[in-house]
């Protein structure tokens, strides 16, 4: 039985392989006297500045094979060398190498051009030499990443004493004063997945890649939030909250290290002072499920640890290996798992109302959602530049 369950479903595979075997050799377009020219694709993924000169990672999406010609740089055709040489077939990526003495802080823009004469253009903003993998590097971009993750959300957990000591109206103020934020995450790491999707390869389908790793995350999470019947409560939610919030700050961080590593953070300590107190409120988020609860310092740190370590782990990552389509299906995760928890802070909220006879849907509540997105919007302001 298995036997002929197994040949029914091949057989539809199979000749779906012949009929396509048979398109390519026949080429009945030809009796259409239909010739479609290739399709050429070329997307530089990354780009690293040294001592050697300019080296980009590009990456073939077409329907044929690209092989590359010349470059130019500034205008003028330069040497190049490609590892490894020969066509890129489609998906193939290869490292263009060119001896080019760049300039510090200036812009420079690099044409490819292919042997059917299409070209690619990719633009160096502001030239700055890439980090190296050294112990020093290594540990600076740590440093970077425990201030704009780690800290704030530690620091936001402090004002737990006085949520605890606000009673049930300020209970409720600051779930929803979480839920706010949580909404502003939300649409902030679509925001930015979805423009990883559109600097990427369009063989990765970078849009629906955001989509689709968000859906896959959110219905994860709800099976495991809900795996012992029942939603999560008190510090079981706070878990869950610095789940979403780390994720955002794994894609905060590919975003800050990929910057910094570009030349694009030249105003450095004013973007982490400004990323810092944008993401206090986090600390704010994950506290306020468990004010009615006692919670063990361990329980704090692994909190804390949760939220704010993804971003060292992203300012890693963005600095020595960043890629688009990889950003964006992190940041699609993240988007996925945030919307999980505001789901699961939502339904806390109405219950938690639903206690003392109310909705949920009150002044207060209302009151405090807006507070959340207001902080987070205005905070933002230092750092968009």
């Amino acid at each position: 039985m298995p036997a002929r369950i197994a040949i029914h479903a091949a057989l539809p595979l199979v000749l779906l392989g012949l009929a396509i075997a048979a398109f390519v050799t026949t080429q009945p377009l030809s009796l259409l006297g239909v010739s479609p020219p290739p399709i050429e694709r070329l997307t530089v993924e990354r780009t690293v500045l040294d001592g050697q000169g300019i080296a980009l990672k590009v990456r073939a999406g077409g329907s044929d094979p690209v092989e590359i010609a010349q470059v130019q740089v500034d205008g003028a055709y330069w040497s190049f060398e490609q590892r490894p040489p020969g066509p890129i077939a489609r998906s193939e990526a290869v490292w263009i190498d060119i001896p080019y003495h760049w300039v510090e802080d200036s812009t420079h823009h690099v044409t490819v051009v292919t042997s059917n004469g299409v070209t690619f253009g990719h633009t160096i903003e502001v030239a700055e030499a890439t980090p190296e993998v050294t112990g020093g590097q290594v540990a600076g971009y740590g440093l970077l990443g425990l201030y704009v993750g780690v800290l704030p959300v530690a620091l936001g957990m402090l004002f737990y004493p006085a949520l605890k000591r606000s009673g049930r109206r300020g209970f409720e103020f600051a779930l929803a004063l979480t839920l706010g934020l949580l909404a502003f995450l939300l649409v902030d790491t679509l925001e930015a997945g979805l423009e990883m999707a559109g600097r990427s390869a369009p063989i990765f389908q970078g849009q629906m890649l955001v989509w689709m790793a968000g859906l896959f995350t959110f219905l994860a999470l709800v099976v495991v939030g809900r795996r012992r019947g029942g939603p999560p409560e008190g510090a079981a939610l706070a878990w869950f909250v610095a789940l979403g919030i780390g994720l955002h700050n794994l894609g905060e961080g590919l975003a800050i290290g990929s910057a910094f590593a570009a030349g694009a953070g030249a105003l450095g300590a004013f973007l982490v002072i400004g990323f810092t107190i944008h993401n206090l409120t986090e600390g704010v988020g994950i506290a306020a499920p468990m004010v009615q609860e006692r919670v063990p310092r361990a329980v704090w740190a692994g909190l804390v640890a949760l939220a704010g370590l993804p971003a060292v782990a992203g300012t890693w990552i963005g600095a020595y290996a960043f890629a688009p389509h990889w950003s964006a299906l992190f940041l699609g995760i993240g988007a996925g798992a945030i919307l999980q928890v505001l789901v699961e802070v939502g339904a806390f909220l109405r219950r938690k109302a639903g206690e003392h006879g109310a909705t949920g849907l009150s002044g207060t509540s209302l009151g405090g959602f807006a507070a959340g997105i207001a902080v987070m919007y205005t905070t933002a302001f230092l750092v968009h530049v």
